[in-house]
């Protein structure tokens, strides 16, 4: 069985370039050290300033951890986004 945590985190529209380069360069490195992570996708809502994460993990605790850890963490001070939610779920099905 899996757990997944969704993020959704608005993005200043005036530093669209600077959102992309944190996330190339910053949020999917680090993404790839936590622990019992098993992939990450991030979506760029065509209609919105919303980008969302769904990050997949081995476990409920490993999933349960990194959603508290983010949750806590928040982006960095003077960031291109801000922190909207972040929820955690159960994997009923995938392909």
């Amino acid at each position: 069985m899996m757990y997944g945590i969704v993020i959704d985190v608005k993005v200043d529209p005036n530093r669209e370039e600077e959102a992309r380069n944190m996330l190339n360069n910053v949020v999917v490195p680090r993404a790839k050290t936590h622990q019992g992570i098993v992939s990450g996708y991030w979506l760029r809502d065509l209609n919105s300033d919303i980008l969302r994460t769904v990050e997949l993990y081995d476990t409920q605790a490993n999933a349960n951890e990194t959603a508290e850890r983010i949750r806590s963490q928040g982006p960095p001070p003077g960031a291109p986004v801000t922190l909207i939610s972040i929820s955690t779920f159960e994997v009923i099905a995938h392909l």
